[in-house]
């Protein structure tokens, strides 16, 4: 899978679970030429993204709910995963 399918099923995984009123996925893996994870195929993003679902909740547990509803994705497609909740 390449990166830009990627981005449409990180996209999917996230709008289906967090319902979130802001999202981008940005591509990273550019930046990673040559590393680890760049050479097994897996994909380097930041996700910024703003949700509802996040009210009352600390940091950490708004990265659980994102890691969650990332799923399997988490560990097939995604070596890095930078999270940005403005």
């Amino acid at each position: 899978m390449d990166n830009s399918q990627r981005i449409v099923e990180i996209e999917a995984a996230l709008n289906k679970e967090l319902s979130p009123t802001h999202l981008e996925v940005i591509d990273d893996s550019h930046l990673h030429a040559g590393h680890a994870g760049a050479k097994s195929g897996k994909g380097h993003f930041t996700v910024v993204i703003t949700s509802p679902s996040f009210e009352g909740k600390r940091p950490l547990q708004c990265h659980q709910m994102i890691y969650s509803a990332l799923g399997e994705l988490m560990q097939t497609d995604i070596h890095a995963l930078s999270i940005k909740i403005p």
